[in-house]
């Protein structure tokens, strides 16, 4: 059902609202955490196509991760406006690629490897080096950032004398293996994830009737999380947006948490000087943590020119601060605490334990499963890469290209019983409920996609969100890096390892690096709802040393 655009609007607050209403000409709003900013952006962009100000077709929301970005298509069409198009960085770039290497020179595009890994554990077999795989993430995670900073391989190695040490390698064998590396894409006419911004930008800039088409398809683009924006990015953006300014960003410089990748929050800090005329508007309005959270939250941000965040809600539990004497004490009673959440009602969805680094969560792990409690690891294996649901999306493929008729909810739940789906959920936990309720998801999109939806539809929903990764929540407890866990929310968050060299990271040695740890301290804090616990152990058995407490504990005093 169509709304009013009044009817659009009531749903926002004064803050939100006043965003809403400025469409045309550049806008910023500095969202902080928990402000309702991705509210605020749908908003926008639907009481803008209602009122006519923008064309449906021709919006373009842009976001950096694929369960951001399928989180703003499902409001958007919730909000009746489902042509409007959200995408990825990525997505939308590679999208462009496809269909203009076809189009204008009338051939595939390069393919794109999903991971890095391969080419460079190839290149250092060749250069005889050997690496083990958190050397080939660091590898890895250097490559982005010196693509996403645009710089080639030559002016990479006239600064390399300047970058943090990576893998434990010299400069010049650190240097060797990124060459090679781009020798055998080249060779194997395989791009990375990075080459496609860059090559959809040189061909846009090189090629007017492309560039005329995109200029003509996309009008009116808004930027979510634009603190994380790379100067490769940027210079996509800029060309897509040419010399028009109905932009719209949106962010908050106290979550820049990627630099490593080359995200910077000075695209949004400058926003203003690069377009004088622009509107900024501030979302200081906390929906989502209590007052006590959020008076930590206001200590612990490292952008202190930001507005504090004031909380709706009412008083709850003080964040606490518990030291243990060893990990596994540590993690014992994270478990059992967590159990006695579940006892009170908490569902497992909205729990969470957060950490630095990917090798924190063995020990949690363990005491889980050992009171056993379902979990998921962020990162784990990924929803679309399961048998059944490999399975799935070629069912509905084939029905996709049939004639089919029948409502859309009849035919999904018909294909997903002919996978051992059925309506009532397995009684216990294992291998059988996952599959179970990975098949569920399905029925779940097309309830979410409604009566009018054909299979159609449904298949080109299945195709998108297959394409950015943009996987379902599962009802089971959540261990994840802080880096993973931005732009989720728990009604019950604990920060677990909370000592120097966890928090700030042994690495972080300058005053730009240890800002970044604080940022990431306030994005884990803020991920909290009702109940924070930080906790930290007294002892590290695993290297015989005693630990010292983090330094962000202070503010909870």
């Amino acid at each position: 059902m169509q709304l009013e655009p009044e009817q659009i609007l009531d749903a926002l607050d004064e803050q939100q609202r006043e965003a809403a209403q400025n469409l045309l000409g550049p806008t910023v709003i500095l969202a902080g955490a928990g402000t309702g900013k991705t509210r605020t952006i749908t908003h926008r962009i639907a009481y803008g196509i209602v009122r006519g100000d923008f064309s449906e077709n021709r919006v373009l929301a842009l976001t950096y991760t694929n369960r951001a970005a399928g989180e703003l298509r499902a409001r958007l069409r919730a909000l009746g406006v489902g042509n409007a198009n959200a995408k990825t960085f990525h997505s939308a770039a590679l999208s462009q690629l496809e269909y203009f290497f076809r189009e204008l020179y009338g051939v595939e595009p390069p393919r794109v490897i999903e991971s890095k890994t391969k080419n460079i554990l190839t290149a250092a077999e060749t250069l005889k080096i050997k690496l083990d795989p958190i050397s080939t993430r660091e590898l890895a995670q250097e490559i982005e950032w010196r693509k996403y900073s645009m710089l080639s391989l030559e002016d990479y190695a006239a600064n390399i004398e300047n970058r943090p040490v990576i893998a434990g390698l010299s400069p010049n064998r650190n240097l060797e293996i990124q060459s090679l590396y781009e020798d055998l894409k080249t060779k194997a006419k395989q791009v990375d994830w990075e080459d496609v911004i860059l090559l959809t930008t040189g061909m846009l800039r090189a090629e007017p009737r492309a560039l005329s088409q995109v200029h003509q398809q996309y009008r009116f683009i808004t930027v979510d999380e634009y603190q994380d924006i790379s100067p490769l990015q940027q210079e996509l953006l800029d060309t897509w947006m040419g010399d028009r300014s109905d932009i719209c960003v949106v962010g908050d410089p106290n979550q820049t948490i990627y630099s490593f990748t080359g995200a910077t929050s000075r695209y949004l800090e400058n926003f203003s000087l690069r377009y004088p005329d622009a509107s900024t508007i501030t979302l200081s309005t906390n929906y989502r943590s209590t007052p006590e959270i959020i008076r930590v939250a206001n200590r612990v941000r490292a952008n202190q020119s930001m507005e504090s965040l004031e909380s709706t809600k009412t008083s709850g539990v003080a964040p606490q601060v518990i030291s243990f004497e060893d990990k596994k004490a540590e993690a014992d009673w994270v478990a059992k605490e967590i159990k006695r959440s579940l006892a009170t009602g908490v569902k497992a969805s909205q729990i969470a334990v957060l950490y630095r680094i990917n090798s924190q969560s063995e020990v949690i792990e363990q005491a889980l499963s050992d009171n056993g409690m379902e979990y998921q690891v962020r990162g784990g294996m990924r929803y679309f890469s399961r048998p059944e649901i490999l399975a799935a999306i070629r069912l509905v493929r084939a029905e996709a290209a049939g004639t089919s008729t029948k409502p859309l909810y009849e035919t999904i739940t018909a294909l997903v019983r002919s996978l051992g789906w059925m309506s009532a959920a397995p009684t216990q936990n294992g291998v059988k409920y996952e599959q179970w309720e990975a098949l569920n998801h399905f029925v779940q999109i097309a309830e979410e996609l409604g009566d009018s939806a054909t299979i159609q539809t449904f298949a080109n929903e299945i195709e998108e969100r297959q394409r950015s990764q943009h996987e379902p929540t599962r009802e089971s407890i959540t261990l994840s890096t802080i880096h993973a866990a931005k732009g989720l929310e728990y009604q019950v968050v604990f920060i677990v390892g909370a000592t120097e060299g966890y928090l700030p990271i042994s690495f972080a040695k300058t005053d730009t690096a240890l800002i970044e740890e604080q940022r990431l301290f306030y994005v884990a804090v803020t991920r909290a709802k009702d109940r924070l616990v930080i906790t930290w152990a007294k002892n590290d058995l695993d290297f015989n040393r005693e630990n010292t407490p983090s330094r962000y504990l202070q503010w909870f005093n």
